[in-house]
């Protein structure tokens, strides 16, 4: 009779030995992190910045679909514990890489995409990057402009973070600015009191 209770050793089997050599694993893993990377690179900044249901559904079903590719036939722990290792140590190198200067920077995070400039939208700009006219609308107002009139430049970062600059009559008065316009007003308002108080104390007045 066969008996359905795993034995000791086919546990430990199971959890600790490769099923596939472990260069594969490596390699395995490498490569859908760079195909993922690439693909995001290409298409995902619109996805960064404004995620609507469509790319939800896709971002679920992302790791599922590639997950056969990375671990193969292999569904032992210590697999999977080299795979996450590999993709950590993988991703801290390739951050190293991409901040050694502007140039590798461009070329791993890409470089910003203008869509509005001097209250103008770029319209084909915005279609490049597949941004609907509503998700750029919202987009704007939450950085405080009620519309591209108001917006002197506006960037869809590689990171999917919009960078908005309001044109200058448009932007709110720093605190500096308050200060220095109080100042000017309490020293009209001396001037003023000033010369009130003088006619009024000048002889036949």
């Amino acid at each position: 009779m066969l008996s359905l209770v795993p034995t000791d050793d086919s546990i430990w089997t199971s959890m600790f030995a490769f099923q596939i050599p472990p260069t594969e694993k490596v390699i395995r893993t490498i490569g859908v992190y760079l195909a993922i990377a690439l693909v995001i690179r290409l298409f995902g900044k619109r996805t960064l910045a404004q995620m609507n249901s469509f790319d939800l559904v896709v971002v679920l079903l992302l790791s599922n679909v590639v997950q056969n590719a990375i671990i193969g036939p292999d569904n032992s722990l210590i697999g999977g514990l080299l795979g996450a290792v590999v993709l950590v140590v993988f991703n801290a190198v390739v951050d190293r890489i991409a901040f050694l200067g502007p140039r590798t920077e461009r070329i791993f995070e890409g470089s910003p995409t203008v869509l509005v400039r001097d209250g103008t939208i770029d319209e084909q700009a915005v279609r490049r990057v597949g941004l609907r006219d509503h998700e750029l609308s919202t987009a704007l107002h939450k950085q405080g402009a009620d519309g591209p009139g108001e917006v002197r430049l506006a960037e869809l970062q590689p990171g999917g973070t919009f960078n908005v600059e309001l044109q200058r009559e448009y932007q709110a008065a720093s605190t500096g600015e308050l200060r220095e316009a109080v100042t000017e007003l309490r020293r009209h308002l001396d001037e003023r009191l000033t010369e009130l108080e003088s006619r009024l104390a000048a002889p036949g007045s």
